[in-house]
């Protein structure tokens, strides 16, 4: 089980990005398996941001087009949406109250979504972003680099 973050699904989705094809290879497996893969609905509004935002994508989508992409992966009997528990501000405040010297800015986008990992028991997160690495309790996968 892991959380699979907005860079990835960005990738798998942008056919002009270098990392698009291994990206997209590991979406549709992940669309076959029967066991779970997660996303945040943070993620979700992120992957609309993202792309159809014109000065992040040479090529804009639509919203319907990002939307339609991000409906048929919704689709995927495997994937859950994971929201906030009743345990949300408890776990925060732990987390903030440990690694708050380093959480800064952008960086409280991340730490949202590994405070909602963490609720749920969750350790594993695939993603480029190395900024994931502040979170000890996380185990961050770069599905480019070799493993």
């Amino acid at each position: 089980m892991f959380v699979v973050d907005t860079n990835i699904l960005v990738y798998g989705a942008n056919r002009n990005a270098p990392e698009h094809a291994r990206c997209r290879e590991l979406i549709e497996s992940w669309r076959r398996q029967a066991a779970p893969w997660y996303l945040t609905w943070k993620i979700v509004y992120e992957f609309l941001r993202v792309t159809t935002h014109p000065r992040v994508m040479p090529h804009p989508w639509s919203l319907d087009r990002a939307w339609n992409y991000m409906e048929a992966l919704l689709s995927s009997p495997s994937l859950m949406v994971l929201n906030e528990t009743d345990r949300h501000g408890v776990i925060a405040g732990d987390v903030f109250s440990r690694l708050g010297t380093v959480l800064y800015g952008n960086l409280i986008h991340d730490t949202h979504t590994a405070i909602i990992m963490r609720e749920y028991g969750l350790r594993r997160i695939y993603t480029r972003d190395t900024d994931f690495h502040r979170f000890d309790f996380l185990e961050v996968i770069d599905p480019l680099l070799p493993q």
